[in-house]
């Protein structure tokens, strides 16, 4: 049985800049295939437009598919359901989905979607991303231009929901994986950390939020994930039910306008270990008390041939043996990812421990 394709849904206000970091992440998809369904209405597709101009051998026209009946989430079973079908039954399968909503799509109900049995088998939620815009939330307003979100809102026939700006809002960031607050580089170093620590506050526990501008998120970030949202939905409930639901089934930071240096990573090599799930438990322990996004690598283990491959998203560590080391030097290998500021030399002694 083929293994289940990951999906990333992407989500957040008009204006949030979810086109950018989607358009960031195809041009450094690194040889992934990346197939994308957009759901842009009221503007005649433009951004799909955008997208089929980024050029990139993973990025061709049939990648990405356009749903423009409306919010994603009042027509799941017209339109998504039959738009993945499609998708999945391709020879040249992608590698990945990534599903941008609307800015007006509740997110709950799509991922609710993915249990539906016509594609429950053969894909999953890989992570919710909810991209805020970081200057406009940190003022008290959810979009840069709220007016532009209600001439979205009436533009589109088909949507259902009469939801509040700050209520849609909450919601997003309930079904958050993953929080992206964008355009960091207009806030001061005191009023990005006030607005991370908050959304940190109102959201679910390991639910990371990264500061990002321009959309840039190393894709080893942003994808891979490995959540299987559409298991966990109790966990990420609707703050507002008002829907119907026929879906059972200052400027510090001059420094930090190029590429990605919001983020950082280093290796850390040491010798061989001794207990694989001790070592898993130390790496959990280490990534919490420093903030690490991913850490990825493999580790000798004494007496063992095989090499045991680690990944961890947040403190989830996941690892299995993958291959001998053959000929390669025995010793363990680790990539640590995170916002930039990492304290390298203590987290260096810490998984050397």
């Amino acid at each position: 049985m083929q293994a289940k394709i990951p999906a990333t849904v992407v989500t957040g206000f008009l204006g949030a800049g979810k086109t950018t970091l989607i358009r960031h992440m195809l041009e450094n998809a690194k040889g992934k295939r990346i197939a994308l369904i957009i759901n842009e209405f009221g503007d005649l597709g433009v951004d799909g437009d955008i997208l089929k101009g980024c050029g990139d051998e993973t990025c061709t026209e049939d990648d990405i598919m356009e749903l423009s009946n409306g919010c994603i989430c009042c027509t799941v079973a017209d339109d998504f359901i039959p738009t993945m079908e499609k998708l999945l039954a391709r020879e040249n399968r992608p590698d990945h989905i990534v599903i941008e909503t609307s800015g007006l799509a509740l997110p709950q109900p799509l991922v609710r979607a993915f249990n539906w049995p016509e594609i429950s088998t053969k894909v999953t939620v890989d992570g919710v991303v909810t991209v805020v815009d970081g200057k406009a939330v940190s003022e008290g307003r959810f979009a840069h231009n709220v007016a532009a979100v209600d001439a979205q809102r009436k533009l589109d026939e088909n949507l259902d929901h009469e939801t509040p700006l700050s209520e849609l809002f909450e919601d997003q960031i309930a079904c958050a994986d993953m929080i992206v607050v964008n355009k960091s580089d207009l806030l001061g170093e005191d009023e990005a950390d006030a607005l991370v620590a908050s959304l940190k506050a109102d959201s679910r526990d390991g639910v990371q939020v990264v500061r990002a501008s321009m959309g840039k998120i190393p894709v080893d970030v942003l994808l891979g994930q490995g959540i299987a949202a559409e298991g966990d939905l109790e966990a990420r409930h609707e703050v507002h039910h008002h829907h119907h639901h026929d879906d059972d089934g200052d400027h510090h930071d001059h420094e930090h306008e190029h590429g990605h240096d919001e983020f950082e990573s280093f290796v850390v090599t040491r010798s061989e270990i001794t207990d694989p799930k001790g070592f898993s438990e130390q790496i959990a322990t280490v990534i919490r008390g420093h903030d690490i996004l991913r850490l990825k690598g493999f580790a000798a283990v004494e007496g063992k041939p095989m090499r045991l491959t680690l990944q961890a998203v947040g403190p989830r560590v996941d690892t299995y043996f993958d291959r001998p080391f053959g000929s390669a030097p025995r010793e363990t290998r680790l990539v640590v990812i995170g916002q930039s500021g990492l304290d390298q030399a203590a987290i260096t002694a810490a998984l050397q421990a």
